[in-house]
């Protein structure tokens, strides 16, 4: 991965783990290896408005019919979009990027989210140990 890209992959990471410091708890979900923090659905407003404050993009299941293939091609590796579910992404533009996954219970209650990085198999496996790091996982 070009030095350039990694460093700005690298700050974003930073910057969405302070902007969660505190605010949920952070484990490791092996499934899809990524940082997962559960909460329940009444903090939705607070925790959506800090991610769309990092991730410029935003997904559901009826505009995913409409979204480059590289987004479809994360939902592949994440199982689609039920109703309800989001798919939030950074810059789609570089040859990696970060993602998250919005899945809300199906009891109504909790809505999960991971975060995650997609691009070339080294710089994703790269990304992913840096967001280990930074999430605390």
């Amino acid at each position: 991965m070009n030095s350039d890209v990694a460093k700005t992959l690298e700050s974003e990471i930073e910057e969405l783990a302070v902007s969660f410091e505190n605010v949920v708890e952070w484990q490791w979900d092996g499934r899809f290896k990524t940082p997962l923090a559960e909460f329940p659905i009444d903090r939705k407003g607070e925790i959506l408005e800090l991610l769309e404050k990092h991730l410029v993009s935003r997904w559901d299941a009826s505009s995913v019919v409409e979204a480059p293939e590289v987004v479809r091609e994360i939902l592949k590796t994440l199982g689609g979009l039920m109703s309800g579910q989001l798919l939030l992404l950074s810059n789609l533009e570089g040859p990696a990027f970060l993602f998250c996954a919005w899945w809300p219970w199906g009891n109504g209650q909790k809505v999960s989210i991971r975060i995650g990085a997609f691009g070339e198999a080294s710089e994703k496996e790269a990304l992913t140990q840096v967001l280990k790091d930074r999430f605390g996982v």
